[in-house]
């Protein structure tokens, strides 16, 4: 996924199993929250992803742990 210089736009490359696909999307009067530089790539959940994609501040959604299901 790449960001704009201003922030307004995201483009992002997915494999669909067939071929490259190049997505883009553009805020109006908004930008995108942007994880600070970091060496690596970032790991973001389902949840995050779809917070950042929608252009919501995603740093505050909680990242929880998948349990283990307890038998009685």
């Amino acid at each position: 996924m790449f960001r704009s210089r201003r922030a307004d736009k995201l483009k992002m490359i997915v494999w669909d199993g067939t071929g490259l696909v190049l997505t883009m999307k553009r805020l109006d009067g908004k930008r995108f929250v942007w994880p600070k530089a970091q060496s690596g790539p970032m790991m973001l959940n389902q949840v995050q992803f779809d917070a950042l994609f929608s252009g919501v501040d995603w740093r505050g959604i909680a990242v929880n742990a998948p349990r283990k299901p307890v038998i009685a």
